[in-house]
């Protein structure tokens, strides 16, 4: 068990994935790396051990729909929710069922609405498994936690994780001082691109609003039972290859919000050797040819760091 201390409620409202199109919802599904099984056998375990059913489970910021696939065969009904009309469209074109066989059902709302405006909307008291990965940062928690309350059940989780930083694996050739220099990078060039939300990501939720460090706190949850639990670099948090061509490396970062919102204020840099992308794959480039590596077969292999909060419902 941890505790948070008090901080006020982001109201940072996130712009770059609600505004994806299908188009961009496809590649981002593509190009972004599924969660460990490991991660997803936490977040069973944790919901089941304090009492949790396996009836309804709400994923939101759904994105592609990935968790909502992976966790919703272990559910009789599954629920995917995102603003972006994008995503929710990539979504429903990959499927997904759950332990019945029954389709898994994608909608777009905010997670502040929970499906308040669905077309059946969710129910009060119906939900057993609120999930929110990578996603929680850009809720407005003040308005989020009220609506969390309302769809749970009694003894219902809310189990939120994130990534929070990418390192070079020590394995790298030359790992330490390309960390060096992927580290300013990201501070010349993305750090003014960063929202509130990235920031807590960096800090791994260590300063995320939760119902009883609001103003006023949210009631009906159960502080004594909240959990966190640390991803460290020698714990899969993603499902990567080990070695990772740098093609794939920079489709990957390419999905990145920050990565996203320079490239739109840079319009005429994207492709080019003035990219962003391309100057993080120079950069990796030099310190591996550094090291011996030849030219041609170039790898890098990351790691993640992650953090896993479960909050439970008052039963």
């Amino acid at each position: 068990m941890s505790e948070q201390s008090a901080t006020p409620a982001s109201a940072t409202q996130e712009k770059t994935f609600s505004s994806y199109s299908k188009e961009q919802g496809k590649e981002y599904a593509q190009s972004r790396p599924d969660y460990h099984p490991t991660v997803y056998q936490t977040v069973l375990d944790q919901h089941r051990a304090s009492g949790g059913q396996l009836d309804t489970l709400v994923d939101l910021g759904c994105g592609p729909g990935n968790v909502a696939r992976s966790l919703g065969v272990h559910f009789t009904h599954t629920i995917g929710l995102d603003p972006s009309e994008g995503m929710v469209a990539t979504a429903r074109s990959l499927g997904g069922t759950t332990s019945t066989s029954e389709p898994i059902r994608y909608e777009v709302s905010t997670a502040e609405d929970i499906g308040a405006n669905a077309s059946p909307p969710i129910p009060d008291n119906s939900v057993d498994l609120i999930t929110a990965a990578n996603s929680a940062h850009w809720f407005d928690m003040s308005r989020f936690w009220p609506s969390a309350a309302r769809v749970l059940k009694p003894g219902g989780s809310v189990i939120m994780w994130t990534s929070g930083g990418s390192r070079v694996h020590p394995s790298v050739p030359n790992a330490a001082s390309m960390q060096v220099e992927l580290d300013r990078i990201e501070e010349e060039y993305l750090l003014p691109f960063f929202e509130p939300g990235n920031l807590h990501t960096r800090g791994r939720y260590a300063d995320l609003p939760l119902p009883w460090t609001l103003d006023p706190p949210v009631a009906g949850f159960d502080k004594s039972e909240f959990v966190r639990k640390d991803w460290d670099l020698a714990e899969k948090f993603h499902v990567t290859e080990p070695d990772v061509p740098l093609d794939m490396f920079e489709r990957i970062i390419g999905t990145m919000s920050p990565v996203t919102r320079w490239r739109e204020a840079n319009p005429d840099a994207v492709g080019t050797e003035k990219d962003v992308v391309k100057v993080y794959r120079r950069a990796i480039e030099r310190h591996l040819h550094a090291a011996g590596v030849e030219k041609g077969k170039e790898t890098v292999r990351g790691a993640m760091l992650g953090v896993i909060l479960v909050v439970k419902k008052k039963r």
